[in-house]
C-alpha cells in the first residue's frame, strides 16, 4: 500500500470516528437539555398512561438539576433556570428514597398546600376537588383487571381535568391524614388511585431538584408486554390510537 493510500485510509477512519463522536455528543445534549425518551414501567397512571407507552419528556420545562444529566453527577445543587410545575402536570421525577429510580405521577399539591384523601375524594386546602363519575371501563388492557372499573373525572382548581380509576372501594389510600407540602416540594399522585405508590405512601414529598421533566407526547405504544423491537407483533399489539397523543 502506498503512502498516499495509507494517508487516505487513515483520514477516512478519522473522519468516521469524528462523525460518531459528534453524533454521540449531539445525542447527549438533546437528552440532557431537550427531550428524554421514557417508557411507562407500571400501571400507576392508568388510564392516562399504560404500560408499554413510550413518551418524550421535555427537560427544559422546570429547568435543570443534577438529575437532568446522565448518571446524575453532583456538579451543582438546586435548579438552573428553574420554574415550578403547574398543578395537574404529569411529571417524571427521581424517587426520593432512591434517586436511581425514575417515577412518573401527577402533581396535585404545590408548596404550602394541605392535601388529604377522604372517602376516595381529593381535598386541597380543605376543599373537595370536584369528582364526577363518567362511566366504566371494561378493557383489561387499560385497567389490568377482568371486570368493569369505575372511572371518575377530577377537575383541579386551575381547571385541569383528567380521569382516574377506582379499582377498590375503601382502599388503603382512600382515607389519609392531612399532608402539608413543604416549601420547595411537591405532592404527587397516580391516576390509578388504588394501585399507585405515591406521596401518600413511601414516595413522600418530592423535592424540586428531583424533577426530571414534564411528560409531553406518546410516540409509541404496544400492549401485552411486547417489546417495540418485536416488529412482527406490531400488527396485533401496537396501540395505534395512542400514537402521538399529548399527555394530559
Amino acid at each position: 500500500m502506498s503512502v498516499a493510500e495509507k494517508q487516505k485510509k487513515s483520514g477516512g477512519l478519522g473522519e468516521t470516528v469524528s462523525v460518531i463522536v459528534q453524533a454521540l455528543l449531539l445525542a447527549l445534549v438533546i437528552r440532557s437539555l431537550l427531550f428524554q425518551p421514557f417508557s411507562i414501567p407500571s400501571g400507576s397512571m392508568r388510564p392516562t398512561l399504560l404500560e408499554g407507552d413510550y413518551l418524550f419528556v421535555t427537560k427544559w420545562a422546570y429547568g435543570y438539576s443534577r438529575y437532568s444529566l446522565p448518571f446524575s453527577p453532583d456538579l451543582f445543587s438546586g435548579r438552573l433556570f428553574g420554574s415550578d410545575p403547574e398543578r395537574g402536570d404529569v411529571v417524571v421525577f427521581k424517587f426520593p428514597p432512591n434517586p436511581s429510580l425514575d417515577y412518573i405521577k401527577r402533581v396535585v399539591g404545590l408548596p404550602g398546600d394541605r392535601i388529604q384523601m377522604k372517602d376516595g375524594q381529593l381535598y386541597i386546602n380543605g376543599t373537595a376537588v370536584p369528582r364526577e363519575k363518567v362511566g366504566q371501563i371494561d378493557n383489561p388492557d387499560i385497567t389490568e383487571v377482568n371486570r368493569p372499573v369505575d372511572v371518575y373525572r377530577e377537575t383541579l382548581p386551575n381547571g385541569v381535568s383528567y380521569d382516574t380509576l377506582d379499582l377498590t372501594p375503601d382502599a388503603i389510600g382512600d382515607n389519609t391524614r392531612e399532608f402539608v407540602v413543604p416549601e420547595g416540594h411537591f405532592f404527587m399522585m397516580g391516576d390509578n388511585r388504588d394501585n399507585s405508590t405515591d406521596s401518600r405512601f413511601n414516595v413522600g414529598f418530592v423535592p424540586a431538584d428531583h424533577l426530571v421533566g414534564r411528560a409531553n407526547i406518546i410516540f409509541f405504544s404496544i400492549a401485552s408486554g411486547a417489546s417495540p423491537l418485536e416488529i412482527w407483533k406490531w400488527p396485533t399489539e401496537m396501540r395505534a390510537s395512542r400514537l402521538f397523543n399529548f399527555v394530559r
